[in-house]
């Protein structure tokens, strides 16, 4: 392969990918080290006109109506209906914000905790795949364009003589440090 061209697309994915691999990058190392951003919770009573039932579609509008008393918008995860000992409940997770859905000691009554995530929590979700499926598409990109960056530069250490003792001993190096930080856990 020729070394400019690959040159080139090396900087040229690096430079697109640049923020998107920055925000995993702050959001990891945080995450890792247990700051995972702050959530704003609030509770909200939502009207109905009967009883709470196990029907995933009332406890949506039920949760929509909650969020939009507070100005949100549906979140980007998926939906959990849950019947615990009678207690009908659903759980909608994302990215922006999250809805549970609970009964109230008023059975026309139903309480909604609602979630709204700040910049950092936001970050976060989308680190740990809450988000839209267009940012998933758009993450799964960013890690095949990752690979290729890691990929195209140890090809162009192999292709130049003088870098590839170099680029080989630091790939073992690199290979046994991940085998050894892996068995310690």
């Amino acid at each position: 392969m020729n070394r400019v061209f690959l040159t080139k697309l090396h900087l040229i994915a690096a430079a697109i990918m640049f923020p998107a691999i920055l925000m995993f990058l702050v959001t990891g190392a945080l995450y890792t080290w247990g700051n995972t951003g702050e959530w704003r919770e609030e509770t909200v009573l939502v009207p109905l006109e009967q009883p709470l039932a196990e029907d995933e579609a009332q406890l949506k509008q039920i949760a929509l109506a909650g969020l939009a008393q507070q100005g949100l918008s549906a979140p980007s995860g998926k939906t959990k209906v849950s019947n615990e000992d009678g207690e009908i409940s659903l759980s909608w997770s994302g990215a922006r914000s999250e809805a549970k859905v609970v009964a109230n000691d008023d059975p026309l009554v139903a309480e909604v905790e609602v979630k709204e995530a700040s910049l950092h929590r936001w970050l976060v979700q989308l680190h740990k795949a809450k988000g839209s499926t267009a940012f998933k598409i758009y993450a799964t990109v960013l890690a095949i364009v990752l690979f290729l960056l890691v990929l195209s530069g140890v090809i162009m250490g192999l292709q130049v003589k003088a870098l590839r003792k170099l680029t080989i001993t630091w790939s073992i190096v690199g290979s046994a440090a991940f085998v050894g930080f892996v068995l310690l856990g």
